[in-house]
């Protein structure tokens, strides 16, 4: 251990006519390890919240999307296959047909987004009302039954004063020639299952069958409408829409879930940013205690660096003495907060639900966000931006106190020793 190490170290311990000085070093990371902790938290909160807000919001929309321009897919299993090859971040491909239509029941009419969806799909692995509790996929996919089933959602049921069971006509934009004229085109569903979506804004607006009914409702045989990917989250449906372009041409078109509703969500990210800064507020006030601590040690150690740079020590050496103090300050201080914060963010759900119980109040609704728990997820880059922020934040407010006392001329300062 050089002698700057063992210095700064010695200063940050005190003797007894010297605690006012170590109270206000330990005030000093109290305050980085609080700000640290609430940045790490509240950026783990807004995390967790966006991200479900963002599936309340978009609910089964599909993170990229391919369709063609001015009509539907003909030879689209060759271009399922040249897809999934593209890019190992696809988790799924889902092929659709899909229009416009209307529902007709009880003289009530309820305008719907009809989707043919293939076996499987996790449109009907979602909690619903169904028939006798089976399974929405076997309902809808089983040849023994008179009617084709069709699933809807609650505020629909809700329109046509429908329930499970009962039937329902489709009327999809589309006519048919008879004796009498064109006469719309009408196709009677059985209703096997309702669903409903907290506040999901779109899924209220579908209702599902089977894709080979879907065909042969929309004079769409062997097509669909498009093919919506999967990829391993949110985040990354960008950039594996921006590498599907590279592949694909015109007329085929690929949108990610933010070239069609990034706007809707930016408010989310303005929100984030405005907390971070905020809160980093916390982190730089926290420092000015390091300066402020720092100045102390400065004009406490007056004798102290005068005999040091007698002895020969340069100014460099009684700045880095100094630095290096601010510095052990504000690593201590942000490890702690760091530590601190992570088990906050971690165990967020289990803290307030705790609150709740011990205070009798409900602090979280969960029939209101639509969310079964608090939301926190912690993320690696926002953990290593709010230390890497502390610890720079700590060493620029080093700078002035050790460079007053590398300057110190030790003849002024024991003049009057």
């Amino acid at each position: 251990m050089n002698f700057e190490w063992f210095v700064s170290m010695r200063y940050l311990r005190a003797k007894r006519k010297q605690t006012f000085i170590s109270v206000i070093s330990f005030i000093s990371i109290a305050g980085v390890t609080l700000g640290v902790a609430s940045l790490i938290l509240v950026l783990a909160i807004m995390t967790g919240f966006h991200d479900g807000v963002r599936k309340q919001i978009l609910g089964n929309v599909p993170h990229v999307l391919i369709q063609k321009h001015g009509g539907g897919i003909d030879d689209y299993k060759a271009l399922e296959e040249k897809v999934r090859q593209s890019d190992d971040k696809i988790v799924s491909i889902t092929p659709y047909v899909s229009n416009q239509a209307m529902l007709l029941s009880n003289q009530n009419v309820a305008a719907v987004n009809v989707k043919g969806l293939e076996r499987g799909s996790k449109v009907f692995e979602m909690r619903m009302m169904t028939i006798a509790d089976q399974s929405a996929d076997d309902l809808i996919f089983t040849e023994e039954r008179k009617l084709p089933g069709i699933v809807i959602s609650l505020d629909s049921a809700t329109t046509l004063g429908v329930a499970v069971g009962d039937s329902i006509n489709v009327i999809p934009p589309m006519f048919t020639i008879t004796p009498f004229g064109m006469m719309p085109k009408m196709k009677p569903f059985q209703v096997v299952g309702i669903f409903r979506q907290h506040s999901g804004f779109f899924d209220t607006y579908f209702a599902y069958i089977a894709m080979g009914e879907a065909q042969k409702l929309l004079d769409a045989e062997n097509q669909i409408s498009g093919l919506e990917i999967e990829a391993t989250s949110y985040d990354q449906a960008k950039p594996v829409a921006a590498h599907l372009r590279e592949s694909i041409e015109y007329p085929l078109v690929v949108r990610s879930w933010e070239d069609m509703f990034g706007s809707f969500l930016s408010a989310l990210r303005l929100e984030k940013l405005g907390l971070f800064i905020v809160l980093g507020i916390i982190v730089l006030v926290a420092a000015f205690n390091i300066a402020t601590t720092l100045i102390m040690v400065v004009m406490e150690k007056t004798r102290d660096i005068a005999v040091l740079r007698s002895m020969g020590a340069t100014g460099k050496s009684i700045m880095r003495i100094f630095v290096l103090e601010g510095l052990i300050i504000g690593s201590v201080g942000t490890s702690l907060g760091t530590a601190l914060g992570l088990l906050l963010a971690v165990n967020a759900d289990a803290i307030i639900k705790w609150f709740e119980n011990l205070l009798q109040i409900r602090i979280f609704d969960q029939a209101v966000y639509g969310m079964e728990h608090f939301p926190s997820k912690v993320l690696a880059g926002d953990v290593i931006v709010v230390a890497a922020l502390a610890m720079a934040i700590s060493l620029v407010a080093t700078v002035y106190p050790a460079w007053h006392a590398s300057r110190m001329d030790p003849a002024e300062a024991l003049r009057y020793e």
